[in-house]
């Protein structure tokens, strides 16, 4: 199957947080169905949901074709499940930093974010993505399609790592990041934080954070994080992270799910008791699931 314009739209689609959660909240999804049929994804009688997931995830994944989704997916089942696990290392996907937004981090013993530059992608905003990225995260990678690869060496600064997506869906190592955990801003690590985390790190350093209005809490603690030592500060942010945004009480959940799903699992929110819902309309034959409305 070669898809065309429309049909890549759809396979992009059905990876979406929108069917993700609608499956996991009823059971069933029209919107679902309806771009499985605008895919042209075909699957045996005897085939399921699952099933058919996989299949539309085989087409998106093939070169020249592959959006953000699929490199997060590598990512996931490379590094985080491959390298890491859910019980050792946490992952932040769309986490702000400085004026940015990271595509995707993984927190283990220190912080690394990944940078995503598909096929599809310009590199036009990569230089200021890098510069705030680097205020945050000890260590940056930048992920990117063979077409990329050369320019990305070239116009980035040795100390940011280059990882390469490569024709086979392999994720090769191109060059290696340099530890920058002593250099990054602690005020810029407060503004991506929630009050309740910059208040644990702060006490993690010893520094007691004054009960003050909720109004001025937030600028008392901002203040408190200008004369952090940097990397005292990313170490905490790291520990501190990895417990309030675990994802181990969802190792059981994704060990259920397809391969192709198993990102979307991770970066999309659904209640615990919706879980069992989604496994089981995955197991739904496709021929049957494609009359859902």
């Amino acid at each position: 199957m070669s898809p065309n314009a429309s049909q890549l739209s759809a396979l992009s689609g059905l990876f979406s947080p929108a069917v993700f959660r609608e499956i996991a909240r009823k059971g069933h999804s029209a919107l679902c169905a309806r771009l499985f049929a605008q895919a042209g994804v075909e699957c045996s009688v005897r085939e399921t949901v699952g099933d058919a997931f996989d299949t539309a995830f085989s087409v998106l994944r093939r070169s020249g074709f592959r959006n953000e989704y699929v490199y997060r997916a590598a990512l996931t089942q490379n590094i985080l499940l491959g390298t890491h696990s859910l019980k050792s290392a946490c992952m932040l996907t769309e986490f702000r930093a400085g004026s940015c937004k990271a595509d995707l981090a993984i927190l283990n013993g220190t912080a690394t974010v990944y940078e995503i530059k598909s096929e599809r992608d310009s590199l036009s905003r990569l230089s200021n993505q890098l510069e705030n990225y680097k205020k945050v995260f000890a260590k940056i990678y930048v992920i990117a399609g063979e077409n990329h690869i050369e320019t990305i060496l070239q116009s980035t600064p040795v100390n940011v790592g280059v990882m390469c997506l490569n024709r086979r869906n392999r994720i090769t190592r191109i060059r290696d990041a340099s530890d920058g955990a002593s250099t990054v801003c602690p005020v810029a690590i407060f503004e991506s934080l929630r009050s309740d985390e910059a208040r644990e790190i702060l006490s993690s350093l010893g520094i007691f954070t004054p009960d003050v209005p909720n109004t001025i809490l937030r600028r008392v603690m901002r203040d408190a994080f200008v004369g952090l030592d940097p990397e005292s500060t990313h170490n905490a942010m790291v520990k501190t992270l990895k417990r309030s945004r675990s994802l181990a009480p969802l190792a059981v959940f994704v060990e259920r799910l397809p391969q192709s799903l198993r990102s979307a699992a991770l970066t999309t929110q659904v209640r615990c008791a919706d879980q069992e819902r989604l496994v089981e309309a995955l197991k739904t034959p496709f021929s049957v699931a494609m009359e859902w409305n």
